[in-house]
């Protein structure tokens, strides 16, 4: 078996003819791998390690096509342990079981030591991932588990807590252009077809593929083994027939997972930057992959209040108005509705003094600070109940000049609030300083009263 039949071991074998090109060029050595410098460049931790073959259980994290599989093939190439490949789609926990007591047997036995290789090991459930604990922890199996997903969110602590995770990139343009012109010449690749390819034609699958080098590939395959040879017997990769090999991308966009939580926290964190732009792609990105506009509806009435709040009052009005109007509209009109209130309040100036008084006045209570009311503020209902319970003495601001009174109204003289100097909310901070003026005016009266005269 090779490192890619289910629950089996890598061997050594070549890859067959029938194979797609992305496996037929898959690199066998860290030479051979092309991009991903960031962790596998000289003198990183993880070459090193593959090197030395002192490798530790590690999660390899990326978007398809990024190198993950074949970085695990690399390293059962390399590698002096034994190596088994299953996967977290085919898997259970029979199967889990049966891989981890044979690598057990074989470390006690033989003193042979194992790499499990898991793809898509986010498929897993926490029952199945917990089968790997305590052979992870115990060192009887390396772990190398491969995923697209964020293991923080989607792999158990305890089992992130004893490996090392890597984040894989997707491939930048140049490097799947390194890829496309190898696949061209090498012997395993497309070199008995003769392809004769315009650079415009390979960009264009560089582009189009956004750093997927499995599609990439494949489209050159494609192309070459469909479009009919010329009078001199080479296929012609023009830009039109890349355009015809590889179609639109599917939107990477899960509902539930990745796609979905990073594309709006891009979305929030753009119009918070108060860059247009990139709040609107974004937008475009989420409604083309076919997110409920409600939800980016809410999430913008959230952020008006948020990162906006007094510095531009209205921001919260549009907010909530498009919410109605989006909810009234629809698809795919609604889009226009959305591209307003996201333009408008990416460039309204910020302000989250209102918030963070809030989140500050409910950490003071959470750890303890709880006040009482003070009596003149507390409800008197009757008047009767009010004498009983000597509920009285509050003072009416409308009664007052400026309809300020300076009162307790709350037993502290922490301030929450503290206003910017951004958009409206320089106004309303002109204003809590003229407050606080009035204030000390009025305790400095109470002061010179209360003091004996002479």
């Amino acid at each position: 078996m090779d490192l890619f039949d289910q629950g089996g071991e890598a061997g050594t074998g070549g890859p067959e003819p029938h194979q797609p090109l992305a496996a037929r060029l898959r690199p066998r050595t860290l030479e051979d791998i092309v991009g991903q410098d960031h962790i596998l460049g000289s003198g990183k931790l993880l070459r090193r390690a593959i090197e030395a073959d002192r490798l530790g259980s590690i999660i390899l994290y990326g978007p398809p096509g990024c190198g993950k599989t074949t970085l695990a093939e690399v390293i059962a190439n390399v590698t002096r342990r034994r190596f088994v490949r299953t996967s977290g789609v085919l898997a259970n926990v029979a199967i889990l079981r049966g891989h981890l007591e044979a690598a057990a047997g074989l470390r006690k036995t033989q003193n042979l030591e194992t790499i499990l290789f898991i793809d898509e090991i986010h498929r897993f459930n926490k029952a199945q991932q917990d089968v790997l604990l305590p052979y992870v922890e115990s060192g009887t199996i390396t772990l190398i588990g491969a995923t697209t997903h964020n293991p923080f969110f989607f792999i158990n602590t305890p089992l992130t807590s004893r490996s090392q995770i890597f984040q894989l990139e997707p491939l930048s343009e140049e490097a799947v252009m390194v890829l496309l012109r190898r696949a061209l010449t090498h012997g395993e690749g497309l070199a008995h077809i003769r392809i004769r390819a315009d650079d415009e034609a390979l960009l264009h699958l560089a582009k189009v593929c956004e750093g997927d080098a499995r599609r990439a590939l494949n489209a050159l395959e494609i192309a070459g083994l469909t479009t009919r040879a010329g009078e001199d017997g080479a296929v012609h990769l023009t830009k039109a027939v890349a355009e015809e090999s590889i179609q639109k991308k599917a939107v990477v966009y899960d509902h539930d997972e990745d796609g979905h939580y990073d594309t709006i926290s891009a979305f929030i964190k753009s119009v918070r930057g108060s860059d247009p732009n990139a709040a609107l792609y974004w937008l475009a990105k989420m409604l083309y992959a076919g997110e409920d506009p409600r939800f980016v509806a809410r999430r913008l009435v959230i952020l008006a209040s948020e990162d906006i709040g007094n510095a531009d009052p209205r921001g919260l009005t549009l907010a909530v108005s498009a919410m109605e109007a989006v909810e009234f509209v629809g698809m795919p009109e609604a889009r226009i509705i959305l591209a307003q209130a996201t333009t408008y309040l990416a460039c309204a100036p910020k302000s989250n003094a209102s918030y963070l008084g809030v989140e500050e006045a409910m950490g003071d209570i959470k750890e303890g600070r709880t006040l009482p009311v003070p009596r003149p503020l507390r409800s008197t209902g009757s008047k009767r109940a009010a004498q009983a319970f000597g509920h009285k003495g509050y003072k009416y601001a409308h009664e007052f000049p400026e309809h300020f009174v300076d009162q307790e109204y709350v037993p502290t003289s922490k301030i929450y609030y503290h206003p910017t100097d951004q958009g409206y909310e320089e106004t309303i901070k002109r204003r809590v300083e003229h407050l606080q003026e009035l204030r000390k005016k009025s305790r400095k009266q109470e002061k010179e009263k209360s003091e004996p005269a002479g």
